[in-house]
């Protein structure tokens, strides 16, 4: 069959939309008809050769949308289910997905040679496999994935809002409640309110972190964590260093989640100044992989036991906390809708990256052109 979709064909290009052959399921595979998809920061990373994948490679990893097809030995769902695509696969009996650490799954081995977990490809081009990001590629119309990388959520619910937990909101909710264990009382520090960072304020907040507190050097960016529930937003790290200082009476907070677009030798040290005796940093943001940019000093951690960790997904569970947080915003607990800025048509991909290089946005969300509304 046919599909539209996005591709990079290398570092410091710009997406280029091109029709593709797209092979039908295999056995353990589902053939999905995208409805959105979110405009991640990660997909830049591959702009930007921060990330180096397997070219060409088809964009997205952050999507919903509905089941056509599915192939030979699917279990998990049938053709007419409503579901997210999770940039994390979970097989659920590998040794991570058995100990409940299913964000390290082994299937996401490949996630970046954008082959599916048999190391085959199923996007072509003038003759040529294409890898799909995540091995989702949600910037395509239609693709075929692992039933692995799929959960089944209610269908009553919008697939353009739901697009949302497949990335951005689990990894940043979870960033504060699983990675970072924000409790009651507590005071949390965020270090860059994008898609990511504005899901660790609001896990804070749910977390019931008495002081939650955002650093952001776009204006915009930082009015909208206050709305979010953010009880503080500043645009230096040294400006919310002094008022965490005030806030804590010396005492500093006690998680300092860095989420900012690239993470940098400085924000690491901001974030490891900003949180107190027994506190706890979490980098959940993304750098080049051959960049050290983790220099603190060791007495200090070592005499003030603080901790380091880094994160994917927020070391959340895909299958469980995809529909979770989806019922959360179901009752009222979560906002999700307020998290997009703009929507994009698939021709509007490179306006909506664009856009989020120059901080306008909060979230980007591209809708794909459908026969039906999918909602």
């Amino acid at each position: 069959m046919k599909t539209k979709a996005a591709v990079l064909f290398g570092p410091h290009r710009p997406f280029e939309i091109r029709e593709l052959d797209l092979d039908g399921p295999g056995p353990g595979e589902v053939l999905i008809r995208y409805t959105a998809s979110g405009l991640c920061h990660s997909d830049l990373h591959l702009v930007d050769g921060e990330l180096t994948p397997r070219y060409p490679i088809v964009g997205g990893h952050e999507g919903a949308g509905v089941i056509e097809d599915v192939g030979p030995g699917v279990t998990r769902v049938a053709p007419g289910d409503h579901v997210v695509c999770s940039f994390v696969p979970s097989c659920g009996h590998c040794r991570y997905c058995a100990t409940g650490r299913s964000s390290l799954c082994d299937l996401g081995a490949t996630i970046l040679d954008g082959s599916l977990p048999d190391g085959t490809f199923r996007f072509h081009h003038a003759g040529a496999d294409l890898g799909a990001m995540c091995m989702l590629g949600t910037f395509a119309e239609r693709a075929t994935v692992s039933e692995h990388s799929v959960v089944k959520i209610d269908d009553w619910l919008s697939l353009e809002t739901a697009a949302l937990v497949g990335c951005g909101v689990p990894t940043g909710w979870c960033s504060a409640n699983y990675a970072g264990g924000v409790r009651a009382g507590d005071t949390a520090v965020v270090y860059g309110i994008g898609g990511i960072g504005i899901n660790a304020v609001q896990g804070a907040v749910h977390a019931g972190a008495r002081y939650v507190v955002a650093v952001d050097p776009v204006g915009f960016k930082r009015e909208t964590a206050l709305k979010f529930g953010a009880t503080h937003a500043f645009a230096t790290a040294d400006a919310a260093a002094e008022k965490i200082g005030e806030l804590t009476w010396g005492q500093m907070a006690d998680q300092a989640l860095v989420t900012v677009g690239v993470v940098d030798e400085q924000v690491i040290s901001d974030a490891f100044d900003a949180i107190g005796k027994g506190g706890t940093l979490v980098v959940t943001g993304l750098a080049d992989v051959d960049t050290l940019t983790v220099h603190v000093s060791g007495g200090i951690l070592t005499l003030f036991e603080k901790t380091i960790k880094g994160t994917l997904f927020g070391s959340g569970n895909p299958r469980y906390d995809i529909v979770k947080l989806l019922r959360l915003h179901d009752s009222g607990a979560l906002a999700l809708d307020e998290l997009v800025t703009r929507r994009y048509t698939l021709d509007e991909i490179n306006d909506g990256y664009r856009d989020l290089r120059e901080g306008r946005n909060i979230r980007g969300l591209l809708v794909h052109a459908t026969d039906d509304s999918g909602t």
